[in-house]
């Protein structure tokens, strides 16, 4: 009994190391999740200000 507590612990061990490992560095698909977060967000702030723009361009027309 005591030696299968010293194996569960082991593994235990093991499987943490391994995800930290594994969890630090950024691999291909990470990087293009990023890329593709920042394209969105930067989009989200050009299409802000072109409505802006347009509410402006509209009050003119209107004024």
């Amino acid at each position: 009994m005591k030696l299968f507590k010293k194996v569960i612990v082991v593994v235990c061990l093991l499987v943490f190391v391994a995800m930290a490992v594994g969890c630090s560095e950024e691999g291909p698909m990470e990087k293009a999740g990023k890329k593709i977060d920042k394209a969105a967000q930067e989009a989200g702030q050009q299409m802000d200000k072109a409505a802006e723009d347009a509410g402006n361009a509209a009050k003119k027309l209107f004024e």
